[in-house]
């Protein structure tokens, strides 16, 4: 019967031969406590305003016309909605 072959390196690690850890190593590190992943950085500032999810259900050929739009698509619906109804943008003054 043959020998199964270790997997791996068989030469040992000296952690007196690991890197340094630099500022740059933990700019760049993911951040876990326990199994849950955090982010770094405080992130985007919460608006005022924030938007509501919905669903909205919406005929076939229009959604995929407002699709094409590509990226963002989702936000130009939020635009031709505040347009058609003669809202003004967050933080704008109304068209006269």
């Amino acid at each position: 019967m043959t020998k199964n072959a270790l997997s791996g390196s068989a030469a040992s690690v000296d952690p007196d031969d690991a890197p340094e850890l630099t500022d740059e190593f933990f700019d760049e590190a993911e951040v876990f406590r326990g199994d849950q992943f955090i982010r770094r950085g405080p992130g985007r500032p919460k608006s005022a305003a924030r938007k509501e999810l919905t669903s909205v259900r919406l005929d076939p050929d229009v959604l995929a016309k407002l699709r094409e739009a590509g990226p963002g698509w989702q936000s130009q619906i939020n635009t031709l909605l505040r347009r058609s109804l003669g809202l003004a943008r967050p933080g704008k003054r109304p068209a006269a």
